[in-house]
């Protein structure tokens, strides 16, 4: 008998996470809750198939490895799902490589940050967001998963 074919890959999209989200579950669980990164990227896997999607998940620390990945997720993905923590009210660079992809995309943060210091009430990625999901700790991922998918769908 011939072996059944392999299961549709999904839709690739890129769940980006910037500095510090390597330490969720032991940073501030009071702000950012005990679910570790690991815990966020197998929610991210496992919504994102549940709509046909294939989430690619990647963390780091550094500015220049973050635009990199937006920059390929420009021929890689259909879309990107990101929480670029403190780059949020600190990078013009991170905001405008997500403005040059043209691709959907949707800003994630753990905490409330309208709620938080007032540095953090402005985010520069937020203006090239199709949405932006705060305050809704990791569960926000798979909110902002489901949009995601809900827009690629749109644009067909």
């Amino acid at each position: 008998m011939p072996n059944p074919p392999a299961p549709h890959p999904g839709v690739p999209v890129l769940v980006l996470n910037g500095p510090n989200l390597d330490l969720l579950g032991l940073r501030e669980p009071e702000v950012y809750g005990k679910d570790t990164l690991a815990g966020v990227e197998a929610l991210c896997r496992s919504t994102a198939a549940a709509h046909g999607l294939r989430a690619d998940c990647r963390q780091s620390n550094h500015e220049g490895v973050l635009i990199d990945a937006i920059h390929e997720a420009r021929t890689a993905h259909r879309g990107i799902v990101i929480n670029p923590a403190g780059y949020s009210h600190t990078s013009v660079a991170v905001r405008d490589a997500l403005a040059a992809v043209a691709l959907p995309v949707v800003e994630v943060h753990l905490s409330n940050i309208h709620r938080r210091e007032p540095f953090r009430h402005h985010s520069h990625v937020s203006a090239v967001a199709d949405t932006v999901i705060c305050g809704a700790g990791s569960h926000g991922y798979a909110l902002a998963l489901t949009h995601l998918a809900q827009l690629l769908e749109a644009n067909r």
